[in-house]
């Protein structure tokens, strides 16, 4: 969010004049068409309450408060009123993924890690994130719309950017748990599925005080195992590199030191890790840890950053990156990029961002992508997507751009359901190609020019 600017949302234009360089913004906005009937997107029944009051705006935010009605708590809406944030701490793990290499004395535990679809994450990690970079993107994140509002509108991360910078699998079965696991199931899951002692298992969980273990501790008692080992300490390890490998990445939490043991029970039959969607879930435990950070008192950012930076790098190149010359497309795009620490404070990040016009923006950067990497429907449903009990909507018809059609006024975004309805949202993820938005409803295709602006083909 903008700290000293229109707040990030829908401003109110009568608190200041607006800039020349924020008049000429306007007339470059030609590509949001007013809203027309379209086919609807059925989505599974929510609890919000749908009246059409207005609530009242906040300073340095929305004018009607009744979208965005979390904003009076939001980081932007305490820097508009003199409060500091420093940058926030990023917990990223890139370069705790090279502890753990699978070399040729770990070929079977390597072959079951190629099937599971997550052997990507492996190389394509970024070891170094930038702080103010990411900060002052999630100053401008929304979670009522689980999008980031900027100059000339919002942008997200969506299922097509996760194929393509990640290439897990986003479609599949829902990762999904029925109620969060006690301490005394989690140690029965270790002895069950890594082979621990009881012991062992008690004094992990009783360490990370939660039903979690380390990182550290994985590595110490699983990766000394070899093709030489028995077939059941095989599996073992392979369990417990899955799990190191998904709490460093996927799902990082802000223990920075520490996986949750619930992820285990996905790994349980080995032959099925590769039908579950990855990369959806990854989306929504993002979403929800983007959404946490806006929260002023928050000082942590958790979930995966490679996503959320590489995402910034693709659509921003000319502002934030530059590329390696060596990549070919046959790689995630998430090793396209150069890593290196922006040297920019977190207050000139948001005066970049605050300057953003949309000839800045790189709408569609996969195109010659798409030989090697195709474009993946279900990047058009419109619902929840979920991981384990986080539940997030997904709304691709905010950012219509990003596809290479012209945005219009979107509809009210939708609060999804709670998590203890699974057995709905799994229903309605498995039925997600009755669910993406129809050719009507995403309108007319574009194509942009040199300034920026999208015209109709």
């Amino acid at each position: 969010m903008p700290p000293r600017t229109r707040g990030g949302g829908i401003s109110n234009a009568s608190r200041r004049r607006p800039t020349g360089s924020e008049r000429r913004r306007r007339v470059q906005m030609r590509d949001v068409e007013p809203a027309v009937d379209r086919d609807p997107v059925e989505h599974p029944q929510h609890d919000r309450d749908e009246t059409e009051e207005v609530v009242e705006g906040v300073p340095g935010g929305p004018i009607d408060g009744s979208i965005l009605r979390s904003f009076h708590n939001h980081i932007a809406a305490k820097i508009w009123l003199g409060e500091e944030r420093a940058p926030l701490k990023l917990v990223n793990h890139g370069a705790k993924l090279q502890l753990w290499e699978l070399d040729m004395e770990r070929s079977r535990i390597y072959e079951t890690v190629q099937r599971s679809g997550l052997a990507p994450l492996t190389s394509c990690s970024h070891r170094v994130a930038s702080r103010p970079m990411l900060s002052a993107f999630c100053e401008r994140w929304q979670p009522e719309t689980t999008t980031f509002h900027l100059p000339f509108g919002e942008m997200t991360i969506t299922l097509d950017d996760v194929a393509s910078i990640l290439h897990i699998p986003v479609t599949g079965s829902m990762i999904s748990f029925s109620q969060p696991l006690r301490v005394d199931a989690a140690n029965a899951l270790l002895v069950e599925l890594l082979g621990t002692t009881d012991v062992e298992a008690s004094r992990e969980t009783e360490q990370c005080r939660s039903p979690s273990v380390r990182l550290l501790w994985l590595r110490e008692h699983f990766s000394t195992i070899t093709d030489a080992s028995s077939d059941d300490d095989i599996e073992f390890a392979t369990r417990a590199f899955l799990l190191h490998q998904v709490g460093c990445t996927l799902f990082a939490d802000k223990s920075a030191t520490s996986v949750a043991v619930v992820y285990l029970e996905l790994f349980r039959d080995l032959s099925m890790v590769g039908s579950y969607a990855w990369g959806a879930a990854c989306l929504a435990y993002l979403y929800r840890q983007l959404t946490t950070a806006t929260r002023f008192e928050v000082r942590q950012l958790g979930g995966y950053l490679t996503l959320l930076q590489a995402w910034i790098y693709e659509h921003f190149p000319d502002m934030f990156s530059s590329p390696d010359l060596s990549y070919t497309e046959s790689r995630p795009r998430a090793l396209r990029w150069r890593l290196h620490v922006i040297p920019d404070t977190l207050q000139l990040v948001r005066e970049r961002l605050d300057r953003l016009q949309i000839s800045d923006v790189c709408w569609e950067p996969y195109i010659d992508h798409r030989a090697e990497h195709p474009f993946p429907e279900i990047a058009w449903y419109s619902g929840c997507i979920k991981c384990g009990q986080v539940v997030e909507p997904y709304h691709p018809e905010r950012v219509l751009r990003q596809f290479g059609y012209i945005q219009t006024i979107p509809p009210r975004p939708f609060t999804p359901p709670r998590p203890d309805r699974s057995i709905l949202l799994e229903q309605y993820w498995e039925r997600w190609t009755d669910h993406v938005l129809t050719d009507q409803s995403r309108g007319r295709r574009c194509q942009y020019s040199g300034s920026g602006e999208s015209v109709a083909e």
